[in-house]
Protein backbone atom coordinates (compact mmCIF):
# COMPACT_ATOMS: atom_id res chain seq x y z
CA UNK A 1 0.00 0.00 0.00
CA UNK A 2 1.29 3.47 -0.88
CA UNK A 3 1.56 6.03 1.91
CA UNK A 4 -0.91 8.87 1.49
CA UNK A 5 1.94 11.29 2.35
CA UNK A 6 3.87 10.19 -0.73
CA UNK A 7 1.01 10.57 -3.18
CA UNK A 8 -0.89 13.51 -1.63
CA UNK A 9 0.31 16.06 -4.19
CA UNK A 10 -1.12 13.99 -7.03
CA UNK A 11 -4.63 13.24 -5.76
CA UNK A 12 -6.00 16.10 -7.86
CA UNK A 13 -4.15 14.79 -10.92
CA UNK A 14 -5.64 11.32 -10.51
CA UNK A 15 -9.16 12.69 -10.14
CA UNK A 16 -8.79 14.99 -13.14
CA UNK A 17 -7.38 12.14 -15.19
CA UNK A 18 -10.49 10.07 -14.56
CA UNK A 19 -12.77 13.01 -15.35
CA UNK A 20 -11.06 13.36 -18.74
CA UNK A 21 -12.97 10.17 -19.63
CA UNK A 22 -16.30 11.81 -18.75
CA UNK A 23 -18.40 12.97 -15.83
CA UNK A 24 -18.55 10.77 -12.76
CA UNK A 25 -19.46 10.73 -9.07
CA UNK A 26 -17.43 10.26 -5.90
CA UNK A 27 -17.90 6.57 -5.22
CA UNK A 28 -17.20 5.62 -8.83
CA UNK A 29 -14.03 7.74 -8.90
CA UNK A 30 -12.84 6.23 -5.62
CA UNK A 31 -13.50 2.72 -6.94
CA UNK A 32 -11.63 3.42 -10.20
CA UNK A 33 -8.60 4.77 -8.29
CA UNK A 34 -8.55 1.62 -6.18
CA UNK A 35 -8.91 -0.63 -9.24
CA UNK A 36 -6.39 1.16 -11.47
CA UNK A 37 -3.82 1.20 -8.67
CA UNK A 38 -4.41 -2.54 -8.21
CA UNK A 39 -5.42 -1.87 -4.58
CA UNK A 40 -2.04 -0.22 -3.88
CA UNK A 41 -3.70 3.13 -3.18
CA UNK A 42 -7.08 3.66 -1.57
CA UNK A 43 -8.13 7.29 -1.40
CA UNK A 44 -9.99 8.03 1.82
CA UNK A 45 -13.45 9.52 1.46
CA UNK A 46 -12.45 12.70 3.32
CA UNK A 47 -9.44 13.13 1.01
CA UNK A 48 -11.61 12.63 -2.07
CA UNK A 49 -14.29 15.13 -1.06
CA UNK A 50 -11.71 17.68 0.12
CA UNK A 51 -10.13 17.40 -3.33
CA UNK A 52 -13.52 17.91 -5.01
CA UNK A 53 -14.09 21.05 -2.93
CA UNK A 54 -10.61 22.42 -3.74
CA UNK A 55 -10.86 21.58 -7.45
CA UNK A 56 -14.27 23.18 -7.75
CA UNK A 57 -13.22 26.28 -5.81
CA UNK A 58 -10.29 26.72 -8.22
CA UNK A 59 -12.52 26.29 -11.27
CA UNK A 60 -10.97 22.98 -12.34
CA UNK A 61 -14.21 20.98 -12.07
CA UNK A 62 -17.96 21.66 -12.01
CA UNK A 63 -20.49 19.73 -9.98
CA UNK A 64 -24.12 19.02 -10.75
CA UNK A 65 -26.90 16.77 -9.51
CA UNK A 66 -28.51 13.86 -11.29
CA UNK A 67 -31.34 11.67 -10.03
CA UNK A 68 -30.51 8.07 -9.38
CA UNK A 69 -32.67 5.08 -8.58
CA UNK A 70 -35.35 5.58 -5.93
CA UNK A 71 -35.19 9.37 -6.44
CA UNK A 72 -31.92 9.89 -4.57
CA UNK A 73 -29.79 12.73 -5.95
CA UNK A 74 -26.13 12.07 -6.68
CA UNK A 75 -23.45 14.74 -7.17
CA UNK A 76 -21.54 14.35 -10.42
CA UNK A 77 -18.33 16.09 -11.40
CA UNK A 78 -16.89 17.11 -14.77
CA UNK A 79 -13.57 18.68 -15.72
CA UNK A 80 -13.50 22.26 -17.05
CA UNK A 81 -11.16 23.71 -19.69
CA UNK A 82 -9.17 25.30 -16.85
CA UNK A 83 -9.00 21.85 -15.22
CA UNK A 84 -7.59 20.35 -18.43
CA UNK A 85 -4.85 23.00 -18.47
CA UNK A 86 -4.08 22.34 -14.79
CA UNK A 87 -3.96 18.60 -15.48
CA UNK A 88 -1.38 19.17 -18.25
CA UNK A 89 0.74 21.28 -15.85
CA UNK A 90 0.60 18.56 -13.19
CA UNK A 91 1.63 15.91 -15.75
CA UNK A 92 4.66 18.01 -16.74
CA UNK A 93 5.49 18.48 -13.05
CA UNK A 94 5.24 14.70 -12.51
CA UNK A 95 7.66 14.02 -15.37
CA UNK A 96 10.16 16.44 -13.86
CA UNK A 97 9.63 14.99 -10.36
CA UNK A 98 10.30 11.47 -11.62
CA UNK A 99 13.44 12.65 -13.37
CA UNK A 100 14.84 14.28 -10.24
CA UNK A 101 13.87 11.59 -7.72
CA UNK A 102 15.13 8.78 -9.95
CA UNK A 103 18.64 10.23 -9.62
CA UNK A 104 18.53 9.32 -5.92
CA UNK A 105 16.99 5.85 -6.11
CA UNK A 106 19.56 3.03 -6.04
CA UNK A 107 19.64 -0.68 -5.52
CA UNK A 108 21.09 -1.69 -2.15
Amino acid sequence: MISSDVIRGYNDTMILSLLLDGESYGYEISKRIRTLSEEKYIMKETTLYSAFTRLEKNGFIDSFFMDETFGKRRTYYRITPLGRAYYREKCEEWTLTQEVVSKFIREL
